[in-house]
């Protein structure tokens, strides 16, 4: 099997960012975002996905983490429609429900090679440590747009902010995992029946 990593680099006037994946990795990860919370959740996507996950970013963070946010969402999307190649042999859909204490949220994907994204996230507040939770749409849009996957997300149910975000996004990192893998009965073949996606 070839090698599913990937490595892209995105500049703009607002964000400068390098992303590096691997899709058959072990959870290894590293960033250096300069936001500490979008850190830490991309740190569940790399440990509940089992992808290796390398994101540097240095963006405009003296006017607020808007850019870096989405930009981060848009080139980690980039690199893994490069690292996931032509999906021949993967599961193709994934899902999964994940809870932290009263919170409760479900992912599903389709790598569908369309882009698509349903988000019900009912925030009980409108930031953690002066992160603002609207910007996690943006990450997901912007990772959606250049991945080229349908994805939906909901949480079911959360008082705490910070609880309900997490379980976002350690069931995307499960539903992603789950996705990503090799089955073997659909060894070579591509799992739709256009034949591509």
């Amino acid at each position: 099997m070839a090698e599913r990593k990937a490595r892209v680099e995105r500049n703009t006037l607002e964000t400068q960012i390098v992303v590096e994946i691997n899709l058959d990795g072990t959870g290894k990860a590293n960033f250096d975002t300069g936001v500490p919370f979008l850190d830490h959740m991309m740190d569940q996507i790399a440990r509940h996905g089992l992808v290796d996950l390398d994101i540097v970013c240095k963006g405009d963070l003296h006017i607020d983490d808007h850019h870096t946010v989405e930009d981060i969402g848009i080139t980690l999307g980039q690199a893994f429609k490069q690292a996931v190649g032509d999906k021949k042999g993967i599961r193709r859909y994934g899902h999964a429900y994940v809870p932290l204490d009263e919170a409760l949220s479900r992912v599903v994907i389709d790598l569908s090679g369309r882009p698509g994204l349903l988000m019900d996230v009912p925030y009980t507040r409108a930031s953690v440590g002066g992160f603002d939770v609207d910007l996690f749409a943006e990450f997901f849009q912007g990772f959606v747009n250049h991945s080229m996957v349908t994805l939906h997300i909901d949480n079911l149910k959360g008082k705490n902010t910070h609880h309900q975000i997490e379980t976002v996004f350690k069931a995307f990192g499960r539903a992603l995992r789950f996705a990503i893998e090799m089955d073997e009965r659909m060894a070579g073949v591509t799992p739709s029946t256009k034949g591509a996606l």
